[in-house]
């Protein structure tokens, strides 16, 4: 039996015989980042209506989500209050029946293959999609799986299987997961995104696809950890040897108000030719850059980070990710700080409305270092971001229509792109020994100004996720003066089959 597996089985084990008086009445499976139900629930949590039940980490609970609309559902008939009852009804777990099956069919479009607008690449196309997804919930233990076939994948470049299929597919979620109340633990895969909500988490993001992880949350009150270890694939170094990678992530949220809170957090690549993921490097109560870096010794790649939560006044949030990768205080000439940072505001507009801002902006050398086996990356794709040298500004409206069965999110971005990419290779210092490269901005400059649209939801049997906009892009592809304007979008359209699943 793996050993991953093993501490899986035995960890649940012991989870059981600590916590059985403790446990909550029954597990509940994560809602999915790709839920076209779930905007228009963190439409209600940006404007103040509900309560963010895991702030700045997603996903959460089935059950989360119904415990914040319940709490909140004390209005009259307003049209918040029905949108309210609406997605309480629909995320309410299952009372009777622990088995569940559904299954979606329905086309994508779109006009390139990556799933990311503002870095297009690969050929358009229209494409059939089908998902199914069961679960089953016996207590506290969830089982879950929904595989998908996307003939889309193979133009993708983000994608890390199989280019040379005409029906490719993956596993969106395969997991299983014990959950009690002051711990919950899983192991398999699904989406996972740590920062403000709107853009890729720095340490860790659903920008990539899903991938394999064995993870912990505890905590009670104020005071909630979150961990991640997972593999991330091989790479061959330049002498032919096979390179094992491994990534380790963990935070420690900590409220001081209820409007008020701190999260430090610490993401490591640990990689080498004979490495194994040694238990130092994912002990989620450690400092890895305290008992590793500066301790016994580095053998690690380390990224430090701190998020920060503030309700500042009224319903008006305000949000900030920071992250240092690397930072070097005995040599300033040889090498550049890399650093990382995101800042967000957002609160409501009007009695329907929700206003958000965001600022975010990743250093030139950032996410990468001497050894290309320690980048931040998972077969060529950012675990958090995926682009250095960059900053990036956007406003958005977000807007229920239909009565809540739909959310219009209109858009406008300004995004600058240097030469610096998170896979190339790190510069090395001149002649003098003096690194030259510019901590942001390297070579031509490439800016897109994005005029957008993107429309959500669920009505009956149909979902709709849709984003598209016009981009003014000036210095394309890092050519002065080379000036294009294009339409940029993505559809998704599909029917339920099943929703309320046949072990009814």
């Amino acid at each position: 039996m793996p050993a991953t597996v093993r501490v899986v089985l035995l960890a649940t084990a012991l989870a059981g015989g600590l916590f059985p008086l403790r446990a909550t009445a029954q597990g509940s499976p994560y809602i999915t980042l790709d839920d076209p139900r779930l905007p228009l629930l963190e439409h209600l949590i940006a404007r103040g209506d509900i309560e963010d039940p895991s702030p700045m980490v997603r996903p959460f609970r089935r059950a989360d989500a119904e415990r914040i609309l319940a709490a909140a559902d004390t209005s009259a008939d307003s049209r918040t209050g029905r949108i309210i009852r609406q997605l309480r009804s629909e995320f309410k777990d299952p009372s009777g029946n622990p088995w569940r099956l559904s299954g979606r069919v329905g086309a994508q479009t779109y006009t390139h293959a990556r799933r990311e607008l503002l870095h297009p690449v690969g050929p358009d196309g229209v494409n059939p999609y089908a998902e199914v997804s069961g679960s089953a919930t016996f207590g506290n233990l969830v089982l879950v799986t929904r595989p998908t076939v996307e003939p889309r994948l193979v133009d993708d470049p983000d994608w890390p299987g199989r280019k040379d299929v005409g029906l490719a597919g993956r596993m969106a979620d395969a997991y299983i997961a014990a959950q009690f109340k002051y711990a919950h633990l899983f192991y398999g895969q699904l989406d996972r995104n740590w920062g403000p909500v709107g853009l890729p988490g720095i340490p860790l993001s659903n920008y990539g696809y899903e991938r394999q992880g064995l993870s912990i949350e505890a905590g009670g009150g104020p005071i909630w950890l979150s961990a991640l270890a997972t593999d991330l694939q091989d790479q061959i170094d330049s002498i032919g040897q096979t390179v094992h990678r491994y990534y380790f992530v963990h935070r420690l949220r900590v409220r001081f108000s209820p409007r008020f809170s701190l999260a430090p957090w610490e993401g490591m690549i640990v990689s080498g030719p004979d490495r194994n993921f040694e238990s130092r490097y994912r002990n989620p109560l450690s400092i890895g850059y305290l008992a590793n870096t500066i301790g016994l010794g580095d053998r690690s790649n380390v990224m430090l980070g701190l998020d920060l939560h503030w309700k500042a006044w009224g319903r008006t949030l305000l949000q900030a990710q920071l992250a240092l990768d690397d930072f070097w205080y005995d040599d300033r000439q040889r090498n550049r700080d890399r650093w990382a940072l995101t800042l967000g505001a957002e609160g409501p507009l009007g009695s329907r409305a929700g206003w958000h801002v965001l600022y975010t902006q990743v250093s030139s050398l950032a996410l990468r270092t001497f050894n290309p086996a320690d980048n931040f990356t998972d077969a060529g794709v950012g675990v958090g971001r995926n682009f250095s040298d960059q900053d990036q500004l956007t406003f958005r409206a977000t807007m229920p229509v239909r009565g809540g069965e739909w959310l219009l999110g209109p858009e406008i971005t300004v995004l600058r792109q240097g030469e610096g990419q998170i896979n190339d290779p790190y510069p090395v210092p001149d002649a003098n020994g003096v690194l030259s490269t510019p901590a942001l901005f390297i070579g031509v400059v490439e800016r897109t100004y994005r005029a957008g649209l993107a429309i959500t939801g669920r009505a009956g049997p149909l979902d709709v996720v849709a984003n598209a906009g016009f981009h003014h892009v000036v210095n394309s592809a890092h050519q002065t003066g080379n000036t294009v304007e294009r339409f940029e979008g993505r559809l998704q359209v599909t029917l339920g089959l099943g929703r309320k699943g046949v072990f009814q």
